[in-house]
């Protein structure tokens, strides 16, 4: 026909085209194994006791209190109640003594439970105000659920909240909770270096030499006396 040309988009830019697929093709591969070994990484730590911002869980769904507890409602209304991964992998396997039951209500702020670890107490206070619905009783009998599946098996309560649009607006959430959970690690860390300096001569304990990471369960080590003085510091809703 006349006027009409055809052009080989391909013959013409089939180098650029190459380079593009052979570029995607290295580039999954790569990301697959970095991905990989940063899994590798984390559970090699997880293994040797180190506890760093790498190894926590942080699902992005959920709302986290500035007390350590996290939050996620549920279809049927009522919330589910526990405590983050960074508050447990720092305390390490407790106990709890509820303080309400079913059909209680509670205010934000106020006492919901203890966690007890042989006799050293952390109160816990609510994130959210409303209505008991259920207590997970089996978390006593089985404290494994709790280190393994907090966000799930591991719920504490259920509440049925009465302000929870207000009560959440302080929470954090996704990515500014990742953020917040390292920042508090660190915060941790200065922490656990002033406690020391005040209340034991033996900070090899919990500071590893090797980067000075710190141990899993650094708080169990610890008298009643930092013990108070980290729920001052970190489970308050001030």
């Amino acid at each position: 026909m006349d006027g009409f040309s055809y052009h080989d988009i391909f013959a013409t830019k089939g180098i650029e085209y190459l380079i593009i697929i052979t570029f995607l093709v290295l580039l999954i591969p790569f990301w697959i194994v970095l991905n990989k070994q940063k899994e590798i990484e984390r559970k090699i730590q997880k293994a040797l006791g180190f506890l760093s911002a790498g190894i926590l869980r942080i699902p992005q769904g959920l709302f986290y209190s500035k007390n350590h507890t996290w939050m996620y409602m549920q279809k049927s209304g009522s919330a589910m109640v526990g405590l983050d991964d960074l508050l447990l992998h720092i305390t390490g396997e407790v106990k709890f003594n509820h303080r309400k039951n079913p059909g209680d209500t509670i205010r934000k702020g106020e006492l919901l439970t203890e966690i007890d670890q042989n006799g050293k107490l952390l109160r816990i206070l609510s994130p959210v105000s409303g209505k008991i619905m259920s207590i997970n009783a089996t978390i006593n009998e089985n404290s494994g659920k709790l280190i393994e599946d907090p966000y799930g098996e591991g719920w504490i309560y259920k509440i049925e909240p009465s302000n929870w649009i207000a009560e959440t607006k302080t929470c954090y959430f996704a990515e500014e909770a990742t953020n917040w959970s390292a920042h508090e690690l660190e915060r941790f860390k200065d922490f656990l270096a002033v406690s020391m300096k005040n209340y034991t001569p033996e900070p090899s304990m919990v500071i590893l030499q090797d980067g000075g990471e710190l141990t899993d369960h650094s708080l169990s080590a610890f008298s009643d006396e930092i013990w108070k003085d980290f729920e001052k510091e970190f489970l308050s809703l001030n």
